[in-house]
């Protein structure tokens, strides 16, 4: 049996680097629909066993995006604190897999294709390599953490991702070349825009 993967799309956070009336970027259109809807689309054509999405802020508007996929919706209410937050929900949601793909709904670059070919590295290494999408060289996103991170991943606090977990955890690391994907997500209207997309308008 090959080690499965499960895909957690982090969909919580605040966009506060939007502005007062800069929308909520994850509503912005890329491809002519709101990028967390695309974002879980590219998500579900991958190889991953499953796909959850955790939700905070202005859920109900993520939701109703979502509303006729056949994806896991978790709510995390405690997404005021920050990412790790939302990183436990997900990772605690998703424990019938070997791993657990941590990917960040406001990355408009990443592929179906970059996540399968993180998925085989996984596999390749058994599942006991923590997989990291980089660009150049330089570390990026998404991850693939092992279910061997799973206690450390759960004690995680605060507005952190897992990259100091990555570091001191002693697992062998397996980068995967995505390009200027790994490393482009939008937080701001200028970004939306650089990138391709359209300002999901006021709030």
């Amino acid at each position: 049996m090959q080690p499965k993967v499960a895909i957690v799309l982090l969909a919580a956070g605040m966009a506060t680097r939007m502005g007062p009336n800069g929308g909520h970027k994850l509503l912005a259109a890329f491809d002519g629909m709101p990028l967390v809807r695309r974002s879980a689309l590219i998500a579900m054509g991958s190889d991953a066993a499953s796909v959850t999405v955790v939700v905070g802020h202005r859920q109900d508007d993520i939701r109703k995006v979502l509303v006729d996929l056949p994806v896991t919706i978790i709510a995390n209410p405690a997404y005021p604190s920050g990412m790790a937050s939302s990183l436990t929900t997900g990772f605690a949601a998703a424990d019938d897999t070997e791993g657990v793909l941590v990917m960040l709904a406001d990355m408009p670059g990443v592929t179906t294709d970059d996540l399968n070919r993180m998925i085989t590295a996984f596999r390749d290494a058994n599942g006991a390599s923590i997989v990291r999408a980089v660009s150049q060289g330089k570390r990026g996103n998404p991850v693939i953490l092992p279910r061997a991170l799973n206690d450390a991943v759960l004690r995680l606090e605060g507005d952190v991702g897992a990259r100091h977990l990555i570091e001191s955890s002693g697992l062998a690391v397996t980068d995967v070349e995505i390009g200027d994907a790994a490393q482009i997500d939008v937080d701001t209207p200028e970004a939306i825009i650089a990138a391709g997309g359209t300002p999901a308008g006021t709030v």
